[in-house]
């Protein structure tokens, strides 16, 4: 079901990617007196935090409504939404990033069933809800998969010993992992350093590999044993699966395993910009940081993250969100509308509709959006594969069961990596500490 309502939605809307931004407060404390209530909006990510930034000034210049905006560091928002909305100027607008996120939050989350954003949702069971409650609306829906340059893949294709002569031809984790060790092969001759960009492990880069890259094993465990809640153990059915993609990454790589601890979310981004990588894994929401480093629009595409599971050839790229809105059912009346209305403008005014699809590059999931055409070429290529009849993956990372538990897998595939600890020690964070913390949360 959730496979199908993606493809419907990112297929419908044919919007742009993901990105989510760091946000600054702006706005000005007279706004807040005059009457109309004010936002205070808690964002999660850092991406796009001048966008979020100037929509704010924008609407408080146009309305008089004071709005405030502000970031948590990576990785620390669930600590910083737990201070923040204990506060008397409390968030009237946060994030969850889906059910299992929602439980910590249920008893702040307002029923938006009847406001103007749920209405326009193309699909309205992408919202998340609790009974008959709206308690929370998508409003990015975002994909991702190993992006690659056209150019250094058409140069190993001119090889006479490439393994394939076309991106389409790779569609299993053999056929990648053979085109990658032949680019590790020639990468004097092709001009780079390596077939994938440094796996780094600091918060800005780890998300990509104890999270999304994690995502592929529960996926097809969860496809195999037709799992569809937050389940209390996992077996660790494809964690082989996941050794073999994680090891073709840090062994066919432009940096030494021993230094990955060094390597962050940008060393990656500026070797894949600078030429110095064939494939990069990420998502559309990169889109605007290659663009700023120069990569032109068609020298990039987007293929699925293979790991050797039975079916693959038929699998398309991972497309979901863990990007709820939520308002905060405790802020006074004239708060609460002041957010509503905010968010109406956000979806509907040209400057809203711009910054999202054009600027922040994301894939939004609202009728207003049907006239926008996405710039972002990574967009595109999702479209498309939604289109293509290939089976998306779906967000299974959403049901991970705290960050404690991504944060110990990440620390053990680090020292995997880097050859001061073993697999055996990725199971057991994987396994034994899913147990744990969802046990300690249930």
């Amino acid at each position: 079901m959730m496979n199908r309502v993606l493809k419907s939605t990112i297929a419908v809307t044919a919007m742009a990617a993901m990105s989510l931004g760091t946000l600054a407060a702006c706005g000005n404390s007279s706004a807040s007196s005059n009457g109309k209530g004010k936002v205070y909006f808690l964002n999660f990510k850092p991406e796009n935090a001048d966008q979020w930034k100037q929509l704010a000034k924008d609407y408080t210049k146009k309305t008089g409504v004071e709005v405030k905006v502000q970031n948590a560091a990576s990785g620390t928002y669930e600590q910083t939404l737990k201070s923040e909305i204990a506060k008397s100027e409390a968030p009237t607008l946060f994030q969850v990033n889906g059910p299992v996120g929602y439980q910590n939050w249920k008893k702040y989350t307002a029923d938006l069933s009847k406001t103007y954003l749920y209405d326009q949702l193309v699909d309205k069971d992408t919202a998340l809800k609790d009974g008959d409650k709206v308690v929370g609306v998508p409003y990015v829906t975002e994909t991702y998969g190993i992006i690659y340059n056209k150019d250094i893949l058409n140069k190993y294709f001119a090889l006479s010993d490439a393994a394939v002569k076309s991106a389409e031809e790779i569609n299993s984790f053999d056929k990648l992992k053979e085109v990658a060790d032949g680019i590790q092969k020639h990468k004097d001759e092709l001009g780079v350093d390596g077939a994938f960009t440094s796996a780094g492990f600091d918060s800005s880069s780890d998300w990509r590999f104890k999270t999304h890259l994690a995502n592929l094993p529960l996926y097809y465990e969860f496809q195999e044993d037709k799992v569809d809640n937050q389940p209390a153990t996992v077996k660790g059915t494809y964690l082989k699966n996941f050794k073999n993609i994680f090891d073709l990454y840090i062994t066919d790589s432009t940096t030494p395993k021993t230094q990955l601890s060094s390597k962050t979310g940008d060393d990656a981004n500026s070797e894949f910009a600078l030429g110095k990588a064939a494939f990069y894994q990420n998502g559309t929401w990169a889109w605007s940081d290659l663009k700023k480093a120069g990569m032109s629009a068609d020298s990039v595409g987007m293929m699925p993250i293979y790991i050797g599971a039975k079916g693959e050839e038929n699998q398309g790229l991972t497309t979901g969100s863990e990007n709820y809105w939520c308002i905060n059912d405790k802020a006074s009346d004239k708060d609460k509308k002041a957010t509503e209305d905010f968010l109406k403008w956000v979806i509907s005014s040209d400057e809203g509709k711009k910054s999202m699809t054009e600027e922040m590059g994301f894939t939004v999931p609202f009728k207003t959006f049907s006239d926008a055409t996405p710039d972002n070429p990574l967009v595109k290529i999702a479209v498309e594969d939604a289109q293509s009849g290939k089976k998306p993956v779906s967000w299974n990372f959403t049901f991970m069961p705290s960050e404690t538990w991504k944060n110990n897998l990440g620390s053990a595939m680090l020292e995997y990596a880097q050859g001061t600890g073993n697999w055996d020690a990725v199971k057991t964070a994987f396994v034994d500490g899913w147990k744990t913390e969802y046990d300690a949360s249930h």
